[in-house]
């Protein structure tokens, strides 16, 4: 995913099926210089991590 679509992702009021490493995540917020993306899985709400963007991908 390019950082570009992981911002309208973020800003969106749609819930848009994103992955990471297979895993469903929701994006919490796209830092755009660094290109990464602070996420967190749907089944562990509260384990919050910077991925890098790329790694995204958009089901």
């Amino acid at each position: 995913m390019n950082v570009g679509r992981a911002m309208e992702i973020v800003e969106s009021a749609d819930m848009v099926s994103v992955t990471y490493e297979g895993t469903p995540v929701i994006i919490q917020h796209v830092d755009e210089a660094a290109k990464l993306a602070r996420i967190y899985s749907r089944m562990d709400p509260d384990h919050e991590r910077d991925v890098p963007v790329l790694n995204l991908i958009e089901e």
